[in-house]
C-alpha cells in the first residue's frame, strides 16, 4: 500500500468543504445575503453633492451608496432638466454634464435619499452652480456652470465611494 499525502490532504479538504456546506441551514445563509443586499444596494444611490475651493482648483465630489456605476462627465451647451427639458436656471457661458448611469436618487419606495443642493449658485473661481437635473429612468445627473471654458479631470474614490471633478485655475494663495 503506497501512502500519498498529498492526495489524502486533497481528500480531506474536499470532504470538509462539504460536511460544512451541509451543516448551514439555508435559512441562515438566506438571511446572510438579505444582510448584504441591505447594506449594498442594487442599484447605486446618489446620497449628496458637495463642492470646495482649493489654491489651484475647484472641486465638485458626488457621494454614491454602493458600488460606483459608470460616469460620463461632457460639456454641453447648456442645461436641461431630464424628462421635462425644461432649462436649468444657472448663469454660465459653459456648462459640464455629469451623467451617473445605472443609479437613482431615491429609494425603492419613491422616497429620495438625495441630501444635497438641487440648485445652487456658487461664488468660486471657476465653479458658478451646481445643480441635480435628473433622477430619471435609472440615471442621476448634475449639471455644472461655470464663467469661462473649464479645464478639468475627473476620478473615483473608495471607502465610501466618491466620485470627483476637479476644476483647475491659476493659483490664488502665492
Amino acid at each position: 500500500m503506497q501512502h500519498h499525502p498529498r492526495r489524502a490532504a486533497i481528500a480531506a479538504g474536499i470532504l470538509l468543504t462539504a460536511a460544512v456546506g451541509t451543516t448551514i441551514p439555508a435559512s441562515a445563509s438566506a438571511s446572510a445575503q438579505a444582510e448584504a443586499s441591505r447594506q449594498t444596494p442594487a442599484t447605486p444611490l446618489v446620497v449628496n453633492a458637495r463642492w470646495g475651493g482649493h489654491c489651484s482648483y475647484d472641486r465638485i465630489v458626488i457621494d454614491v451608496r454602493g458600488t460606483m456605476p459608470p460616469v460620463t462627465v461632457k460639456p454641453v451647451r447648456e442645461l436641461r432638466y431630464d424628462g421635462t427639458g425644461a432649462k436649468v436656471p444657472l448663469a454660465g457661458k459653459h456648462f459640464l454634464e455629469i451623467r451617473l448611469s445605472p443609479a437613482a436618487a431615491h429609494n425603492e419606495a419613491g422616497r429620495s435619499v438625495y441630501q444635497g443642493p438641487k440648485l445652487l449658485k456658487i461664488h468660486l473661481p471657476k465653479l458658478k452652480g451646481l445643480a441635480l437635473t435628473g433622477d430619471f429612468e435609472g440615471t442621476v445627473t448634475f449639471g455644472a456652470a461655470f464663467h469661462t471654458k473649464p479645464t478639468y479631470k475627473t476620478f473615483k474614490l473608495h471607502s465610501p465611494e466618491r466620485f470627483v471633478v476637479d476644476i483647475s485655475h491659476t493659483n490664488r494663495c502665492r
